[in-house]
C-alpha cells in the first residue's frame, strides 16, 4: 500500500493494491475488495462516501459499494486518457492527480489529456533483446507538449467543458472545488508556456466559464508554491508569489508575511487562518511551521532548529519534527501527544557542522569520519546543487549516505548554491539562462572556505551527484579540473534538448526561439575538455533522464579520445529502490574514488 484516499468526514477509504480496489471504514477498522474491473489507479471515495472513483487505463470509472462499476468518461483514440495527470503535469508541476470530486459528490472535474501531439521515444531493453521497446510520449525542450482540458461531469450524464485562454495559458497546474458551502465552485491554475504568467480562475461548473481571481508575472518565472492557491473558510483568496526580494504569503493579493521570510508551502487555510512553511530568507538550512491568523498576527508553532512541516485536518494540526541530533523525525499532534515511530534506526550517525560561508552565505555541510585524528583528509564534494532541492539541512537522516562515505576515509562537503530553493528571488533566478556558471562557481566557493576551517586535502577532490548532481559533477571535472579531480555522475542530464518542456523551458527558455542558452550549458561540447577520471551511471530503463544523456555523452567523450568509466544499470529507472542495486552501486562508487584519487594523489 502506497497511498488511500477517504471521504470527506474521514470515515471510509479506498487504496488499490496490484491494481485491485479495497475499502475499508476507520470507524469499524475492517476492509473488503471490490472486485470491479480494473486494473484499479487513484481511487477516491466522493466526499459523502457513497461511490469510489477510480482510474482504469484510459478511463475514469465509478464503483458501487455493491461491487459494481461503470464507465464515467473514455474515448476510443489511444493517445487520450481521462483522469490522469500528464507527464509534465505529474513530474514538475506535483499535480499528481486527473480528477476531483465536487462537493456534494454529484460531479467530477476531470483532465482529458490530449497525447498525440507528444513525440514518440522508445525505452529499450538492451539485456532483454527479445523484448520489444516500451513506448513513452516524452514531451522534450521545444517540442509540443499535450493538450489538455477539463470537463465537469456529473453522474447523470451531464458534462461541461471548463474555458479558459488555452493557447496563452496552456499548463493546467492546480485544480480544486471551493467548500461545500460555497456553491460548488471551481477555482484553477493556469501558466503560460515561458511560465512567465500564472492566473488563478473561478470556474462555474454549469457553464464552464472562467473568470480572473488572481494574476502574477515575472521576467524569469512564476513558481507554482505548493498548496497554492487555497481559499479561507471566510472566503479569502491565499497565494504566495515573490515581492520585493522574496517569496510572501498573500491574502487577496496583499502580502502578510514580512520581506526576511521565505515561503516555501502552503499547509492548509482554515476558517479565519492559514499554516504554512517558511524559512528566514538567508537560512534555508532550516524549515519552520507558521501560522497567519485574519487579525494578522504571525506565530511560529515550531522553534527548534531543524526540518519541520505540518498536516492540519479540521482542528488537529499535526507537526513533523527533523533534527541534526536525532534520527528520524517527531510527529506531534500539536498541543496533543507524541505519536510513536517504528523507523528503523540508522547505522551511522552524522559527524556533521554547517556553516554559512562567503558573503553569500553559502550554506555548507561539513562532514568527517567518526573519530576523525585531525590529519587532512581527500574531499568528497556530494551535491545536489540545483533548482527545488536542498541538501545542507539540519536534519539527521539527510546526511547519513554522506556520513557513510565519510566513515570511508573522506571529509565530505556538501553545498547549496545559488538556484537552490529558500534563499529569496534573486538567489534562485541566478541560474536563469545559465545553469551551470553561478552553480559551479559555489560549490568551488564552499570548498575554499571549508579548507579554511577543516583538515581537507585540496590535491584529492572527489565529487559525485544524481540528476541535477550528476550534471554538476560532470561539468565540475570538465569545467574545473584544478580544483576537481574525480567525478562520478548519476543520470546525469548532460544535453539539455533531451529533457522536458515545463522544467528546461523554466530556466533556458525555448530551444525553439533561442538555442544559445542550450548550446552554453550541454556538456557534450565540454568533451574534449576532459582530462580527470569521470564515472557515468545510468538506469538503461529511466525514462526521466533518459540513458541518452549518457550515452550521447560518452559517444562524445570517445570521439574526443577522452577516457572514462560507464557503468550501465539494468531494469533500473531514474532512481535506484532496489536494495542490492544501491548498496552495490555506492561499494562501486567507492571503489572509483579511491582508486582515481588515490592516482591523482600519487600514492
Amino acid at each position: 500500500m502506497t497511498a488511500y484516499a477517504t471521504d470527506r468526514a474521514v470515515t471510509v477509504f479506498a487504496l488499490a493494491l496490484s491494481g485491485r480496489l479495497f475499502v475499508g471504514g476507520l470507524l469499524s477498522g475492517t476492509a473488503r475488495e471490490l472486485s470491479v474491473d480494473g486494473p484499479v489507479f487513484d481511487p477516491r471515495p466522493d466526499p459523502l462516501a457513497a461511490r469510489i472513483a477510480y482510474v482504469s487505463g484510459r478511463s475514469l470509472r465509478i464503483a458501487e459499494l455493491d461491487g459494481t462499476s461503470w464507465e464515467l468518461a473514455a474515448d476510443d483514440d489511444p493517445d487520450i486518457t481521462w483522469g490522469s495527470a500528464d507527464f509534465v503535469a505529474a513530474e514538475e508541476m506535483h499535480r499528481f492527480r486527473g480528477y476531483w470530486w465536487s462537493p456534494d459528490g454529484s460531479a467530477i472535474a476531470a483532465c482529458r489529456v490530449d497525447n498525440s501531439p507528444v513525440q514518440r521515444w522508445w525505452i529499450a531493453d538492451p539485456a532483454n533483446p527479445g523484448n520489444s521497446p516500451h513506448e513513452v510520449r516524452y514531451p522534450a525542450a521545444g517540442t509540443p507538449n499535450p493538450e489538455v482540458t477539463l470537463h465537469v461531469l456529473a453522474l447523470d450524464g451531464a458534462s461541461s467543458e471548463v474555458r479558459w485562454d488555452r493557447a496563452g495559458y496552456p499548463y493546467l497546474a492546480d485544480v480544486q472545488w471551493r467548500s461545500a458551502g460555497d456553491s460548488g465552485r471551481l477555482v484553477l491554475t493556469v501558466q503560460s508556456r515561458d511560465q512567465r504568467s500564472l492566473m488563478v480562475l473561478d470556474g462555474d461548473p454549469v457553464t464552464g466559464v472562467t473568470t480572473p481571481l488572481f494574476a502574477d508575472g515575472d521576467a524569469a518565472w512564476v513558481e507554482l508554491v505548493p498548496g497554492t492557491p487555497a481559499v479561507t473558510g471566510d472566503g479569502q483568496l491565499v497565494h504566495a508569489a515573490d515581492r520585493d526580494g522574496a517569496r510572501r504569503l498573500l491574502i487577496d493579493g496583499s502580502p502578510v508575511t514580512p520581506p526576511d521570510m521565505q515561503v516555501r508551502a502552503v499547509v492548509a487555510a482554515g476558517g479565519d487562518d492559514v499554516t504554512f512553511l517558511a524559512n528566514p530568507i538567508d537560512d534555508a538550512t532550516v524549515q519552520h511551521v507558521w501560522r497567519w491568523t485574519s487579525d494578522g498576527v504571525l506565530t511560529a508553532l515550531t522553534d527548534e532548529p531543524g526540518i519541520h512541516t505540518a498536516t492540519v485536518g479540521g482542528p488537529v494540526t499535526v507537526i513533523r519534527s527533523a533534527v541534526v541530533d536525532e534520527p528520524g523525525a517527531i510527529t506531534q499532534v500539536l498541543d496533543g501527544p507524541t505519536l510513536g515511530s517504528y523507523a528503523q534506526q540508522p547505522l551511522v550517525a552524522p559527524n556533521i557542522t554547517i556553516r554559512h560561508y562567503g558573503t553569500r552565505r553559502i550554506a555548507t555541510a561539513v562532514l568527517l569520519p567518526e573519530g576523525h585524528d585531525g590529519n587532512p583528509l581527500p574531499v568528497l564534494m556530494d551535491p545536489y546543487g540545483g533548482p527545488h532541492a536542498l541538501r545542507a539541512v539540519r536534519s539527521h537522516n539527510a546526511h547519513l549516505t554522506s556520513q557513510w562515505f565519510a566513515n570511508q576515509g573522506f571529509a565530505v562537503v556538501v553545498a547549496d548554491g545559488r538556484g537552490t530553493p529558500g534563499r529569496g528571488s534573486a538567489w534562485e533566478r541566478a541560474v536563469h539562462l545559465d545553469l551551470a556558471t553561478a552553480v559551479l562557481e559555489d560549490q568551488v566557493a564552499a570548498l575554499q572556505a571549508a579548507a579554511n576551517e577543516f583538515p581537507l586535502d585540496l590535491s584529492r577532490v572527489g565529487i559525485r551527484g544524481w540528476s541535477f548532481g550528476g550534471y554538476l559533477a560532470a561539468l565540475a571535472v570538465m569545467r574545473r579540473p584544478d580544483v576537481f579531480h574525480a567525478a562520478v555522475a548519476g543520470a546525469p542530464v548532460t544535453e539539455w534538448r533531451l529533457y522536458d518542456t515545463h522544467y528546461t523551458e523554466r530556466y533556458l527558455g525555448d530551444p525553439s526561439l533561442d538555442a544559445a542558452p542550450y548550446a552554453a550549458n550541454s556538456l557534450l561540447p565540454l568533451a574534449d575538455e576532459l582530462t580527470r577520471p569521470l564515472l557515468l551511471v545510468h538506469g538503461l530503463a529511466d525514462d526521466n533522464v533518459v540513458a541518452a544523456h549518457t550515452l550521447q555523452l560518452s559517444n562524445a567523450l570517445l570521439a574526443a579520445g577522452a577516457p572514462h568509466e560507464v557503468l550501465p544499470l539494468v531494469g533500473v529507472t531514474h532512481m535506484t529502490p532496489q536494495e542490492v542495486v544501491a548498496e552495490h552501486l555506492l561499494l562501486h562508487q567507492l571503489e572509483f574514488l579511491r582508486r582515481s584519487l588515490r592516482l591523482i594523489g600519487g600514492e
